[in-house]
């Protein structure tokens, strides 16, 4: 049975949610690996609007086990709250919903230390959404994190927070010269948090190596995406994880030879939130139609999102970090006006041109982009259900991204709901879906 990883190719926001939603009946499981409650999914059933933080999209599926693997950060709180609204919606969570006993906990110092020091960064600030993401991932690399397993631990949970506040007040008064944090409301939500979240916990890595073990199939979740990989991103503008396809692994704890296939995820144009270099952004009327018919508005935060073209560049490089194998193409349907479209197929800086994307953060923003330009089709996608469906230049647009990226395009995505989609004839991405 084959397991993939699904990985979002450019700087997130690619709609891995409505995809993961499309593709789950054809796993076992879907398990995330990275990230926090900053990267919201947005599932789309029958016109409701379903948006998902923490809890892997496949939930929408009667069924469906969710794993939340340990190198996710994880806020309760979060948590919970999106569990209440999952109930809301009718959907059943006992039982098929598990969350990694290893996963380090986000808490409320983390969110502080955050905003304080975006705060001092000034106009190089990076753009995070101050969940307290990075400072969480910081205090695990530097090995005093606190995890979920140490939450169903009441005693020892207050003495961790108490010697971590030590540190984080001492930051917070003389560095940001913020207001100090009391511990004892902090341990009291927390060790709540604990006896809540008792039944959910569990060693993910092992059920999921079981569950693998017995030929069942499993979907790698990512969120974000390849240039917000903390590795091969467009660093420092990036999260705090590795949100490229390698990340499944040591997000989950299972060997590589474990995944089966890549998939990536990818706008027909481009898009950014936050800070950092984007050589395809748009500041016209072009630009202001994308955001406007894509709805390009943060899920979680309601941040609007820069627009642009789609960037070849970034394509492969997405295709060469991941081993991509296959494509799914999102929102094609908000090109559908356009009389012509750019792509980027290359960049110019300081006079030379250049076909992959620096590593120098400074020589990247002055990258500009090198267009070829395609027709439109000037005709509605939003009715298509098979490939003989889209217009004819509408497929010659997916056949010219296909070839110059290198990879085959599996899937393509015309609307916001989960039946709006063409899944193409002879594609790897079918092949999978057959096997699992």
């Amino acid at each position: 049975m084959a397991s993939i990883v699904l990985i979002g190719t450019q700087w997130g926001d690619e709609g891995k949610g409505k995809v993961v939603d499309v593709l789950a009946p054809h796993f076992d499981a879907v398990a995330r690996f990275q990230g926090g409650h900053n990267a919201g999914h947005t599932v789309v059933v029958g016109g409701r609007k379903i948006v998902l933080r923490l809890v892997p999209s496949g939930i929408a599926h009667a069924g469906k086990q969710c794993f939340i693997g340990n190198g996710v950060v994880f806020d309760p709180a979060a948590f919970f709250e999106e569990l209440d609204e999952l109930r809301g919606h009718g959907l059943s969570l006992e039982g098929r919903l598990f969350v990694s006993d290893r996963a380090h906990v986000i808490l409320p110092y983390h969110r502080s230390i955050e905003i304080g020091s975006e705060a001092a960064k000034g106009a190089r600030k990076i753009g995070t959404t101050s969940r307290g993401i990075g400072p969480c991932y910081e205090n695990k690399m530097a090995r005093t994190g606190i995890r979920v397993s140490d939450l169903l631990q009441s005693d020892a949970l207050r003495q961790q927070i108490l010697l971590n506040l030590e540190e984080k007040n001492r930051i917070l008064e003389f560095v940001y010269q913020a207001a100090r944090i009391d511990p004892e409301p902090i341990i009291a939500d927390y060790q709540a948090f604990g006896a809540r979240l008792r039944p959910f916990v569990a060693n993910t890595s092992r059920l999921l190596n079981q569950l693998m073990d017995r030929g069942g199939s499993v979907l790698f979740e990512g969120a974000q995406a390849t240039m917000l990989d903390v590795d091969h991103g467009t660093y420092p503008f990036v999260t705090s994880s590795n949100a490229s396809a390698g990340g499944a692994c040591s997000g989950l704890g299972i060997g590589p030879t474990r995944i089966e296939g890549v998939l990536g995820i990818t706008k027909a144009y481009a898009t950014r939130v936050g800070s950092g270099p984007f050589p395809t952004e748009l500041h016209d009327a072009v630009g202001a139609m994308m955001q406007s018919r894509g709805g390009e508005y943060g899920a979680v935060t309601g941040r609007p999102r820069r627009c642009g073209w789609f960037d070849l560049v970034v394509a492969r490089y997405s295709r060469r970090v991941n081993g991509l194998e296959s494509l799914a193409v999102t929102k094609l349907d908000v090109l559908d006006q356009l009389e012509s479209i750019q792509v980027c197929v290359g960049y110019r800086l300081d006079g030379a041109t250049v076909d992959d994307v620096p590593a120098e953060i400074h020589a990247f923003e002055r990258c500009q982009p090198i267009y070829e330009t395609l027709p439109g089709w000037q005709q509605p996608t939003t009715t298509a259900r098979s490939e003989e469906d889209l217009p004819s230049r509408a497929r010659d647009y997916l056949r010219f991204l296909g070839e110059q990226v290198g990879c085959e395009i599996g899937l393509v995505s015309t609307g916001a709901d989960r039946d709006e989609v063409v899944l193409l004839r002879g594609s790897k991405l079918r092949t999978w879906l057959q096997q699992s």
